[in-house]
């Protein structure tokens, strides 16, 4: 999976190793979320010391993955957010070939993937019949399976994800604009997108 131009940065192989971790996953799902959050408040959801949540912040933010919210900050306290423009998994054979240090934790995180799709939808179904009914129009859930080249499969891979490039731009500078105020207007949207191919593999 070869990183494009429509992702803000690949993650190379000592973040994909940092990255790797139940607990870092987990606050990045809750960044995700909740939007700019303490440790002390990460440590509650988390069931854990502030400690132990301020330690995998900075691991985080070590490896560019999320950054500090100055303005929401006082005093010594740290707001911590996802950093703007997202990023990508990419090929660790490219680069850290033979390294099963970098393997595993790629393997690691596209079973985590994986569980998160899972879960979300999971979430969706449950959540539907209390979903406002505009956002239920406007939400969609759909799969295809076509015969493609492998030219046409990176062609529609690439063209789907630079669409939702634009709208995670959009999305991103209305982060950045009014940090900790979403617009009420918004919701939080997960789109799920995999373009994967089935039935290639040795011995199929």
């Amino acid at each position: 999976m070869q990183s494009k131009h429509y992702s803000a940065r690949t993650l190379d192989a000592n973040a994909l190793k940092s990255f790797a971790h139940p607990l870092r996953l987990r606050i990045y799902e809750l960044l995700d979320e909740h939007g700019p959050s303490t440790a002390t408040r990460l440590a509650g959801l988390l069931d854990q010391n502030t400690g132990a949540t301020s330690y995998h912040l900075r691991e985080l933010a070590r490896h560019g993955m999320i950054e500090t919210v100055p303005e929401l900050g006082k005093g010594k306290e740290k707001y911590w957010r996802i950093v703007p423009g997202g990023f990508s998994y990419g090929d660790p054979s490219a680069d850290a070939p033979g390294d099963p240090e970098v393997a595993g934790a790629f393997a690691f995180l596209l079973d985590d993937l994986v569980r998160q799709r899972g879960a979300e939808l999971a979430r969706w179904r449950a959540e539907g019949a209390t979903t406002p009914e505009e956002w239920v129009q406007a939400s969609g859930l759909g799969r295809r399976s076509m015969r493609l080249t492998v030219a046409e499969t990176r062609q529609m891979r690439d063209e789907v994800f630079e669409v939702l490039e634009r709208y995670r731009t959009k999305a991103d500078r209305r982060e950045v604009e009014s940090p900790g105020a979403p617009d009420p207007a918004t919701g939080r949207v997960v789109v799920h997108f995999d373009v994967l191919p089935v039935g290639g593999g040795q011995g199929a």
